[in-house]
């Protein structure tokens, strides 16, 4: 499956900023599941390229002059697997333990371990897993709006709504209190459903010598229609957009993404 993603992210400040750094992780890179056919960003100066400590693509934006507004564009066509559940995920720059330390988004509580060891059984760990996804995702349904990015894994647990993001930070929580190694991944996700959100958040944990992909909020292994931007600890490690500032007052950010099968690929799935 061929996708086309156009993301736009827009900041507007009550007063000029003096200066602002953003640091962007809107840059896929060529994985065993997913081949980059062409991508750019678009920004209003040019940024330095570097890999982070977790082997994502990096850039750092800095605006040292005022500045009222602020627009990224990333824009590109990526190629995904059909058969992505099927294809092993290597290991990557770090060992898979290094994901076995929490964070403070990511700690679990005594509820969210007790929930995670009343379903996991370590001899079918694979099966046990797609069970604990599925009882967290019915658990925590989809609420929009209800939660903040600081929110921790325990806080949504008790309150028992979340999105995608806190969906991972649960299932974060619960793997790492079981002593599996498991990691928070951004990305896009295609869907037929125009009002479904562009932008994602799904776990990879560490099993069988491979890392396996668990998108708990729409409860499936199979990454087939998942385009992976950035893997971490949890959400501000891999987030697309994160920055700081000095100056400017009120804040107002904008973000819409749009992800759809290219128009080659809808073609050629009329004629077969």
């Amino acid at each position: 499956m061929k996708l086309a993603v156009d993301h736009l992210t827009h900041y507007r400040y009550d007063h000029e900023v003096k200066f602002s750094t953003q640091y962007l992780r809107l840059t896929p890179q060529n994985t065993a599941r997913q081949r980059i056919v062409e991508w750019s960003l678009n920004l209003p100066e040019q940024a330095t390229r570097v890999v982070d400590g977790f082997g994502n693509l990096q850039h750092v934006l800095t605006l040292d002059r005022p500045h009222e507004v602020i627009a990224i564009r990333a824009k590109g066509v990526v190629e995904i697997a059909d058969n992505s559940e099927a294809i092993l995920e290597e290991c990557g720059p770090l060992s898979p333990l290094v994901f076995l330390r929490s964070s403070p988004l990511t700690q679990a509580d005594e509820a969210i371990r007790a929930f995670a060891a009343r379903y996991y059984r370590a001899q079918a760990a694979d099966e046990s897993l797609r069970e604990l996804m599925a009882e967290l995702r019915q658990r925590m349904p989809y609420t929009p709006g209800a939660t903040q990015v600081q929110d921790s894994a325990a806080k949504v647990f008790a309150a028992q709504h979340g999105v995608c993001q806190d969906h991972a930070h649960v299932f974060l929580a619960c793997c790492r209190s079981l002593r599996i190694p498991a990691r928070y991944v951004s990305g896009y996700i295609y869907s037929e459903d125009t009002k479904h959100v562009a932008m994602h958040a799904w776990v990879e944990v560490w099993l069988n010598e491979h890392w396996q992909s668990f998108d708990i909020t729409n409860n499936t292994c199979n990454p087939s229609q998942h385009l992976k931007l950035a893997v971490g600890f949890d959400y501000l490690d891999a987030c697309p957009v994160r920055g700081s500032r000095i100056g400017g007052g009120y804040e107002e950010m904008f973000s819409e993404a749009t992800v759809e099968q290219t128009e080659e690929q809808q073609a050629g799935g009329q004629q077969q």
